[in-house]
């Protein structure tokens, strides 16, 4: 196989990198200890080698391009795989070391995820935790994340799932809506009441409610009073005033329950769940860093189940 990259492009590569995520040659340059002419040689060297620009430079600092973004997220994953296979060869890496990039879908990272990072990063302080709260689908190689946390696995048989709990649905209200508006008697009397929705990022569309009775499980599409996309305590935050009818997680609203805040409504009804699963992709080498936080946070959150590919 013929050579594609010496030794002084894989440097320039990883100085592209570091000048990337400093945003500037200078800053760069001090943290390589070479001169800030010698990294923007290097920059311009593979901007040369590919005839585009990967920087707009300003004299106050640097941004990438589009295209220099779309290149410094392969090229990262790329010197990253680099690193870990040189360690895990040599055996060098005594502990997880490096950058952790985790999406979670918002509410789960508030309730769930957020408050067990820094016990993970007591035990593990040589990994630093880039975050990403967001409820849409990722896509992992295009936007180098190693794992991602979600009510729904995206359609990528590429990635493997974790499950980590069955996270119960409740229906609730709070007492100056009901007060106002009256109780629910029945899954028909939801159609003429106030009902808050959140609109899933991937299809646009409101998300059906889930209910069972005499023991079939029910898909239910409620009139929209008030709809919400992107942040999800939108709707919670509406509930707690007044709004209307909420179908959410019992995790984020527990407390609000036990106040009496909220109240629960049809519980008779109740009993359904969505499964939280934690997905990342089937490759041969997985960082250590990854392998650590997946054990961590299984440990900490994820029943007795079994691991299968997303679906």
């Amino acid at each position: 196989m013929s050579r594609r990259f010496d030794d002084l492009m894989l440097g320039s590569l990883e100085l592209f990198c570091l000048a990337a995520e400093l945003e500037s040659f200078t800053a760069a340059a001090q943290a390589a200890g070479l001169s800030p002419a010698a990294v923007s040689r290097s920059v311009a060297r593979l901007e040369t080698r590919m005839g585009v620009r990967l920087f707009v430079r300003t004299t106050r600092r640097i941004h990438l391009t589009d295209g220099g973004r779309a290149y410094y997220e392969q090229c990262r994953q790329a010197l990253s795989l680099m690193r870990d296979a040189e360690s895990q060869l040599t055996g060098e890496q005594q502990a997880p070391a490096g950058v952790l990039r985790l999406s979670v879908a918002s509410p789960y990272g508030h309730y769930r995820v957020l408050p067990l990072l820094p016990r993970f990063r007591a035990r593990f302080p040589k990994v630093r935790i880039e975050l990403h709260l967001s409820n849409r689908n990722i896509d992992f190689t295009g936007e180098g994340f190693d794992l991602a946390i979600r009510g729904r696995a995206p359609p990528d048989s590429g990635l493997i799932a974790r499950k980590l709990e069955d996270a119960e649905l409740v229906l609730v209200a709070a007492p100056s809506y009901l007060a106002r508006a009256g109780k629910p008697d029945s899954l028909e009397a939801l159609a003429a009441h106030e009902c808050i929705q959140f609109v899933l990022p991937s299809t646009g569309q409101p998300v059906p409610w889930l209910f069972s009775r005499d023991g079939q499980n029910i898909e239910l599409e409620t009139p929209v009073s008030y709809s919400c996309a992107d942040d999800y305590m939108g709707m919670v935050t509406l509930a707690r005033h007044g709004a209307g009818l909420l179908q959410t997680y019992r995790y984020i609203v527990q407390d609000d329950l036990n106040l009496g805040h909220l109240q629960q409504l049809l519980p008779e009804a109740g009993g359904r769940s969505r499964p939280i699963s934690l997905l990342y992709p089937d490759r041969r080498h997985t960082p250590l860093r990854v392998r650590a936080f997946i054990d961590f946070l299984t440990a900490e959150l994820a029943p007795k189940v079994g691991t299968t590919h997303a679906p």
